[in-house]
């Protein structure tokens, strides 16, 4: 079956917006799983290829929505995962601290203790991982 026009600007945006290492890693480990491929399709046509290509706003501003979404839901893997599209799209890390403590004071205390860890891990890796390039 051909690849839909909403799958392939998908991929490439997914690709934009995690970096191509990071696609690959995800690729080879969680979406290795034939399951875990079918959702990644899905995901890539439905939520990359449909929503983040719409107009209306930029890509940095929409992963700044994402990280809030998810760190108010306590959805600390999706968090990770809109942290590190956040940083590639010039959001620093400072900036996405600020927004979490903001939303303390909205979603409790608690949600954003659990954000800021998953924050601190990501921003970890990512400079950790920027090293490494630069080695």
């Amino acid at each position: 079956m051909a690849e839909s026009e909403s799958m392939r600007k998908g991929r490439e945006l997914r690709r934009q917006l995690m970096g191509d290492a990071y696609v690959e890693r995800m690729n080879r480990t969680v979406y290795a799983d034939p399951i875990m491929t079918k959702f990644v399709d899905l995901a890539a046509e439905t939520v990359f290829g449909a929503l983040w290509t719409r107009p209306g706003l930029d890509l940095k501003t929409r992963t700044l929505v994402s990280v809030v979404s998810d760190a108010a839901t306590g959805r600390a893997p999706e968090l990770a995962i809109h942290l590190r599209m956040a940083l590639r799209q010039g959001w620093t890390e400072d900036e996405l601290v600020e927004v979490l403590l903001h939303l303390s004071g909205y979603v409790g205390v608690p949600l954003i203790r659990e954000a800021l860890l998953t924050a601190k891990e990501v921003f970890a890796e990512t400079r950790a991982e920027r090293g490494r390039a630069t080695s």
